[in-house]
């Protein structure tokens, strides 16, 4: 899998816009978190159906991070044991850091907890075009270029 993170990485230097959806048996929460981190778009297992791997190959094209439900709750219980509380303060100071608006971390959280444009939209109150303008405006702050990046850059640098 180093391998694998490490040509991920080369090609997402290379093409950035290129989404990938990560197809393994591998289900080590550290191996995903650094394929997330790496530029993955979506990571699902072999284990999946045909349906679930095309819904997770629908949700990249909508601007989603599909994740089987094994694979997220690796993800989740590797970043609740990370570095363990953290203050409150502290966290507004890190986000503060990127200059983030309290719409953009909110759209963040909506992301990482694995929502989609339009269902960001329609949770906040706002068209899919606004949501779309505030993720553009994150990506140039956290200096990133996919949904993924941003949630992964957010989540390890405790930014939501």
């Amino acid at each position: 899998m180093t391998t694998s993170i490490t040509a991920l990485s080369h090609l997402k230097g290379m093409a950035p816009e290129t989404q990938i959806v990560i197809l393994t048996v591998l289900d080590d929460a550290d191996k995903i978190f650094r394929a997330v981190c790496a530029g993955a778009s979506g990571y699902v297992l072999k284990s999946s159906t045909g349906a679930q791997i095309g819904e997770a190959i629908r949700q990249v094209i909508d601007g989603g991070a599909p994740m089987t439900l094994e694979v997220a709750r690796k993800v989740l219980d590797t970043l609740a044991h990370r570095d363990g509380e953290e203050d409150p303060e502290e966290e507004e100071e890190d986000a503060n850091a990127y200059d983030l608006t309290p719409r953009q971390r909110d759209i963040l959280r909506l992301m990482a907890d694995g929502l989609v444009k339009k269902e960001i939209a329609a949770v906040l109150g706002l068209s899919v075009a606004t949501v779309s303008t505030h993720l553009q405006r994150v990506y140039e702050k956290l200096h990133v270029t996919t949904n993924t990046g941003a949630v992964g850059k957010a989540l390890r640098e405790k930014l939501i």
